[in-house]
């Protein structure tokens, strides 16, 4: 008797579950949305606005804009496709266990668009143990979408008291998380981001931009890959109204991203930076464990501290912890009691340890302490090294100690500055001045006539802002050709080539689309040099073909080169006694061999393998009578070593690169 009642009982209650959960069944509840409208129920389920197996935008949106003050996501056995949804203030989203949130197939075309968005909100809670919110990375990198880098899980922008527990945050087109602003001068505030993970985002597993009071505990951040950084997370404000104030990061994971663990760029930050991050772990990430930069500026330095503390960098595929650019006199960057366990196990030009100054540094590197930290290494190698773009800058305030360990042998280093600067020393460079082109007038060296239209398409250019010259007499049509194409997964777009004429009047404003070849031309109106303006960005730019011979104009920079092999030609003025040619690669296993040449074509001096800056110094037994010389690039001869990102600057002669003799201009 007992059994049937307890079957009669089973019978009737499981119509009822199938109402509840079943996708099919799934219907409006429009009682109960009228509840929640009147304030009667205060704690609403998703499923109550219905449940539509191929999408459901409109029901879980309408759940949140609800005012309920929490929304219950129901697990209905399968997955709630949705396009970009809206959060809302004074509420929390609970994510039952086992649901799948996932981005709809052919929707986030624009590059900005999130599967969940934030703006000025306050008392926003995302709770989900064992819940999942997924987008389609692969899908975003087709051919019907606009390559970008935003494509975000959750997008939280100037937003106060927010949580984030519990989720699973994966295959977005741009960060799990983005803590960014919706207004410069509006940071987010008092956010805790807590049991989440982040796995196989395409650019961050989570990017704070702005954040005070932030505090990321017991978190996972893997397999990142996409577009540069590929980091764990990134710290990384983009102005100087945006703050990192009172940052923790706990008991974290970061793990096989294809850039660095815990990155740290405060580029134009103005504010005190106080982050702090505590027992956090990097395990095989491709690139630095920790990595913190800087701008090199000594008048305007950011302030403050950063502070790792019993954290470990294991099997690094560069170095442990690299420090670029940070002048000694700014923040305080300090390591206690961490470990850099086998980093850069194939990569033997890159130690444990690796500061960097950039071409544009003009402060010692510096203001970096290591308590008791242990340097585990299998390579016979220095544990620190210092790649100087800059040229002679050196280093100052390494200070601590080490504990250096080697085949189970161990050995504790006092940090002395005689040490560091035995282990690092400053390169010897004399100061010669870049020149610039104003004032001058140039001519011809050779008849136009006699130069290859396409002498200069061997050469790459990569970097902002590349300017190039060329010379052209009154009536002279004038044509050009360029493309702008593709390094790595660096997203393209139409870049905009500016000519202005001798007398500094902008005469061409053409579009270039990406990966296509643009002719630009014009009918010189005045005779001299014409100014040309390009900008491929992390992308390289190269001229085809051209009527007049195009010159590389250094005045502002080095000339930022990509995997550029060949001869290039200056001319050394009549007059000159003195001149340096500077080459260099970028310091991370990107380097470039060059050779001086004098206008006999004898090789003068040949340097290999040089990721930091080298200068070609001359210095003439007798002024010259005004001359061509060059500078030959190759691949370098260290395997380990790519011809990637290289540089070539001028100094002390006017700062223009030609394809061959032919093509230089020289001044009146």
């Amino acid at each position: 008797m007992r059994m049937r009642v307890f079957t009669a009982v089973l019978i009737v209650l499981v119509p009822i579950w199938l109402q509840s959960m079943s996708p099919v069944l799934a219907k409006v509840n429009q009682q109960a949305i009228d509840d929640v409208a009147a304030g009667k129920v205060t704690v609403a389920r998703a499923v109550w606005w219905g449940f539509d197996p191929v999408e459901s935008t409109k029901a879980l949106q309408a759940a949140i804009d609800s005012g309920a003050k929490k929304v219950i996501v129901d697990n209905v056995g399968k997955p709630w496709i949705v396009d970009q949804m809206r959060l809302a203030s004074n509420q929390e989203l609970f994510f039952e266990k086992g649901v799948v949130v996932l981005a709809k197939q052919g929707a986030f075309k624009g590059t900005g668009d999130s599967l969940f968005r934030a703006d000025m909100l306050e008392n926003v809670t995302l709770r989900g143990y064992g819940a999942t919110l997924k987008m389609r990375r692969a899908d975003y990198a087709g051919p019907e979408y606009k390559k970008g880098e935003w494509r975000h899980v959750l997008d939280f922008r100037s937003c106060t008291n927010v949580r984030i527990y519990g989720l699973k945050l994966t295959k977005s087109g741009g960060d799990g998380i983005y803590l960014g602003s919706a207004g410069q001068g509006t940071t987010n505030k008092n956010v805790h981001i807590k049991d989440v993970i982040c796995d196989r985002n395409y650019r961050q597993g989570i990017s704070v931009i702005t954040a005070e009071d932030l505090l990321i505990e017991n978190c996972i951040l893997r397999n990142t890959a996409g577009t540069a950084p590929s980091a764990g997370i990134d710290f990384e404000p983009n102005y100087s109204s945006e703050r990192l104030v009172n940052s923790v990061m706990r008991n974290c994971i970061s793990q096989n991203n294809a850039g660095g663990g815990y990155v740290v760029y405060l580029g134009g930050n103005e504010t005190r930076v106080s982050l702090r991050f505590e027992n956090c772990r990097s395990i095989g990430d491709s690139s630095c464990g920790a990595y913190v930069g800087t701008p090199n500026s000594p008048e305007n330095a950011v302030r403050g501290t950063i502070t790792f503390r019993n954290c470990s960098f294991e099997r690094s595929g560069s170095s442990g912890v690299m420090v670029r650019n940070k002048p000694a006199g700014g923040c305080r960057v300090r390591f206690t009691r961490c470990s850099i366990l086998d980093p850069a196990k194939t990569a033997p030009d890159r130690t444990p340890i690796l500061f960097m100054a950039e071409r544009d540094a003009v402060a010692p590197i510096g203001g970096v302490r290591f308590t008791d930290c242990l340097v585990r290494d299998a390579r016979r190698r220095k544990p620190m090294s210092f790649v100087d773009m800059a040229g002679g800058i050196g280093l100052k305030d390494i200070s601590g100690t080490l504990v250096l360990e080697s085949k189970g042998r161990r050995s504790e280093i006092v940090l002395t500055d005689d040490l560091v600067a035995n282990w690092m020393p400053a390169a010897a460079m004399t100061p010669i001045p870049r020149l610039t082109l104003a004032g001058l007038t140039f001519k011809p060296v050779a008849e136009m006539a006699s130069v290859a239209p396409n002498a200069l398409e061997f050469v790459r250019l990569r970097g902002y802002g590349h300017k190039l010259v060329l010379y052209a007499a009154e009536g002279d049509t004038v044509s050009f050709r360029v493309r702008c194409m593709h390094v790595a997964q660096y997203g393209g777009d139409t870049i905009r080539v500016t000519v202005v004429s001798p007398s500094g009047n902008e005469i061409v404003a053409a579009d270039a689309p990406f990966e296509e070849e643009t002719e630009v031309s014009f009918i010189a109106a005045e005779t001299g040099v014409y100014h040309i303006t390009a900008n491929p960005g992390a992308n390289y730019l190269q001229i085809p073909a051209t009527t007049h011979p195009l010159l590389l104009n250094g005045e502002d920079g080095p000339s930022g080169l990509f995997g550029t092999r060949g001869e290039l030609f200056f001319w050394v003025p009549a007059a000159t006694s003195t001149f340096g040619v500077r080459v260099s690669g970028v310091g991370l296993g990107e380097a470039v061999r060059a050779a001086l040449v004098d206008p006999r074509g004898k090789v003068v001096e040949e340097v290999d393998n040089m990721a930091a800056t080298y200068q070609f110094e001359v210095n003439l037994p007798q002024p010259s009578n005004g001359e061509a010389w060059s500078v030959r690039l190759y691949e370098p001869t260290d395997p380990h070593m790519l011809l990637e990102d290289h540089y070539v600057d001028l100094r002390g002669i006017p700062p223009l690169l030609a394809a061959s003799k032919e093509a230089l201009l020289m001044p009146e």
